[in-house]
């Protein structure tokens, strides 16, 4: 998916890519997205995924199953891959695209849905991180973000309120209340899901928090896979200096 192109001016010892190349590959995927709902009758299942970053060339996805709607916890998995690709806004699928679809692989449990942190169609060229990888991994996806990458809103006024995110007039997404004195959170349909659908789906995820709980879930896991990295890191290295 990716194809090294060069280094980036200014930015020395760092691998870079031309950024026409990734434009005219995200413009394909946005040609496969599916903006109506591709679901089962009934949803069963629904996951998050989260990244977490060990090192700096090092990173790790997170993917956490749930019964839907209990949101009992059926599986979790992850991978950790190196990354030579740098955070640029607009192009976080080619920096963490690669370890989730890694990630989905393992599963056993595909899920109905999966929710991703980053975004759908809210998105400069309408393709973020959660339309990227629900195309390639062909499967529904929603972009959960939590801050606003384009686009402008009204701010919702109470909990459990939303609004559209309008970006060269047309609705991208929605900014929805997800808890009390905190910012909205930044919701938009990625791949098989209607942005009705998206939104619905966010909402009957949420619980006690900010972010959805497949989201939380895979935040978590995500973090304590980090400590665990870099606990065994530091383990390596003592072992190596008393040789």
């Amino acid at each position: 998916m990716l194809k090294k192109l060069g280094l980036l001016k200014n930015t020395p010892n760092q691998e870079m890519y031309s950024l026409k190349e990734l434009v005219k590959v995200q413009e394909q995927i946005k040609q496969k997205i599916i903006l109506k709902d591709v679901l089962p009758k009934k949803i069963t299942t629904i996951a998050g995924v989260d990244q977490s970053f060990p090192q700096k060339d090092k990173i790790i996805s997170a993917i956490v199953v749930c019964n839907y709607p209990s949101m009992r916890v059926i599986e979790k998995k992850h991978a950790a891959m190196k990354v030579d690709f740098p955070y640029i806004p607009g192009f976080l699928s080619f920096r963490e695209g690669p370890s989730i679809i890694k990630a989905f692989s393992r599963l056993k449990n595909k899920p109905d849905i999966l929710l991703a942190d980053g975004n759908g169609i809210l998105h400069f060229r309408g393709v973020g991180i959660a339309s990227h990888i629900g195309v390639l991994l062909d499967v529904a996806t929603i972009g959960v973000a939590k801050s606003l990458l384009c686009g402008e809103y009204e701010e919702p006024k109470r909990v459990g309120k939303s609004s559209p995110v309008i970006y060269e007039d047309r609705t991208i997404g929605y900014a929805y209340k997800s808890k009390k004195n905190c910012n909205p959170i930044f919701i938009s349909p990625g791949h098989k899901v209607s942005m009705k659908t998206s939104l619905e789906i966010v909402k009957a995820s949420i619980g006690k928090y900010k972010l959805p709980i497949t989201l939380r879930l895979a935040h978590i896991h995500a973090d304590e896979l980090k400590r665990k990295y870099v606990y065994q890191d530091i383990k390596t290295k003592k072992v190596k200096n008393r040789k």
